[in-house]
């Protein structure tokens, strides 16, 4: 871990749950100098660590997943069984002496096996409990279980995804839990600021579902003020013309777009065909989206003989948006994404190095980090058990008779 000073310094942290929105929301905090311990059981381990690849090498392995690795940085890592003897009292111990609970499992299941935020509060009533799951803890869908890809449909991405008159294309992965990653944790600093002027503790109830309902907005007022529901168009903009990803040379892509006349001008004239913008066909947006096959072919014509980067380069110098579409090894290489040190690389003991994302914000005080790589299953339970919560020797020893850990 860091020596350096950092924001969150002395913010006690536990996580229950596993795969993508608790794991980032603690991720976040432990990046800006929180303690962030994360709790799964040997035999139910974090889905990360088994169920989705890629793992080391291709072998697959409970410390090889390079997507437990990505989402868990800058942790702690503990086993506790609550279904053994002293397991419960122990879990109950650590809540005892945490600021913040966060947990993803499905609504219902924290307080059943005896973690809920009404049982926890009576030891702990400062605590700050933060529930985030695909549905939230109430209402008729509330026991429903799901990944990414389904709640991304359910949420009215996937409708508008795709060609028109054509299937709807699923956004693979949790699209969704990063954005509920991200409005959960600046409500768990919101509740931690509560609690230091009121000394009240909060549970705070983060569904994920709505927290991608309100990324469509502008199509919500659509329909309520016009009536009109937005069907999926391919790459059709209703006011940008042309919009659209261009072929260039070596099977890259270019995507770029004209927001007015003026714009629209300019890129014929980067292209060298100023007669573009003077074709009656394209004189205003609406004769261009008339007739944006014609207009993406004569573009498309043009892009195909040059690289990404000049396009780029020729485009924006003649003030026209455009942009190359990455691949996932481009980013790792990309200047701006270099300057800005959003990738931080660690030494994982069985992955080895790997470039871990930094959350896309710093501060200029007490500067983020990536504190450590993800943490093998097991690690720190020695450290934590007896360092941070002080069980005896014997204590510990029991419990792991007892099969706790």
């Amino acid at each position: 871990m860091t020596a350096m000073g950092q924001a969150l310094k002395g913010l006690k942290v536990i996580e229950v749950g596993g795969y993508a929105a608790g794991p980032w929301i603690g991720k976040v905090l432990a990046n800006y100098g929180a303690t962030v311990i994360h709790i799964e059981a040997r035999d139910r381990p974090d889905g990360f660590r088994l169920q989705y690849p890629p793992y080391k090498d291709g072998k697959k392995g409970i410390n090889r997943s390079g997507c437990f690795s990505y989402f868990n940085d800058s942790k702690y890592a503990v086993t506790i069984d609550v279904k053994k003897p002293g397991g419960l009292k122990l879990a109950r111990r650590l809540s005892d002496w945490a600021d913040v609970l966060v947990e993803n499992m499905r609504a219902g299941v924290i307080d059943r096996i005896g973690l809920g935020y009404q049982e926890l509060k009576k030891t702990n009533p400062g605590l700050i409990f933060l529930s985030t799951c695909n549905m939230g803890q109430t209402g008729p869908r509330a026991a429903t279980g799901g990944f990414g890809s389904q709640l991304s449909a359910l949420a009215g991405f996937c409708g508008l995804t795709g060609e028109a008159g054509g299937s709807p294309q699923l956004l693979y992965g949790p699209y969704i839990d990063f954005v509920a990653a991200l409005v959960g944790t600046p409500l768990i600093l919101a509740a931690l600021d509560r609690r230091r002027r009121t000394g009240e503790g909060s549970h705070i109830d983060v569904a994920q579902y709505e927290c991608g309902a309100f990324f469509l907005a502008g199509l919500f007022y659509d329909y309520h003020a016009n009536g009109k529901i937005v069907e999926r168009n391919a790459n059709v903009d209703p006011v940008a013309a042309p919009h659209n990803a261009y072929p260039c040379k070596d099977e890259e892509w270019i995507a770029a777009s004209c927001w007015n006349d003026g714009e629209f001008k300019r890129l014929a004239e980067a292209a060298g065909h100023p007669q573009w913008a003077k074709d009656k066909r394209f004189k205003d947006p609406g004769g261009r989206r008339e007739n944006a096959a014609a207009l993406d072919e004569l573009i498309g014509r043009w892009t195909a003989g040059q690289t990404a980067d000049a396009l780029v380069d020729t485009l924006q110098g003649a003030g026209v948006g455009a942009y190359k579409v990455n691949t996932c090894a481009d980013l790792f290489t990309d200047p701006q994404l270099t300057h800005r040190k959003t990738w931080r690389v660690r030494k994982h003991p069985e992955i080895d190095y790997q470039a871990h994302y930094f959350p896309g914000f710093d501060l200029s005080e007490q500067p983020g980090d990536v504190t450590a790589p993800a943490p093998l299953l097991a690690q720190d339970n020695q450290l934590v058990f007896r360092e941070f919560l002080g069980l005896s020797e014997e204590e510990y020893l029991e419990l792991e008779e007892n099969g706790v850990f």
